[in-house]
């Protein structure tokens, strides 16, 4: 493999070990500072979105063959942890809904 190659890899490594460290401060200061996991994760869900949309790359990287690792198995883990994601992202928007339409009745 080529030195250039290498060196992109080792970057988009570690801009998504970067990334997801970032995100993982800013999950845990807020939920310290306000005990609640909705405004946990919204502190850090752009940049999880993000994230995780780049790791889409993973499965490129395998496509064009970059890695050894073909094209299947990092595309299903890429499915499932964007599903999690949205999963939750749309669970936090229904909950917070919910809640304020909750309020808004009492």
């Amino acid at each position: 493999m080529s030195q250039l190659l290498n060196l992109y890899l080792f970057l988009y490594n570690l801009l998504q070990a970067f990334g997801w460290a970032i995100s993982l401060v800013k999950v845990l200061s807020s939920f310290i500072c306000t005990k609640s996991g909705t405004s946990a994760y919204a502190s850090a869900g752009e940049l999880i979105c993000l994230l995780q949309t780049l790791a889409l790359l993973e499965t490129i990287h395998g496509a064009i063959g970059i890695v050894p690792n073909g094209v299947l198995f990092p595309l299903l883990q890429w499915i499932g942890r964007t599903h999690c994601v949205v999963a939750v992202a749309h669970g936090v928007e229904e909950v917070l809904t919910i809640m304020q339409y909750m309020n808004s009745t009492i």
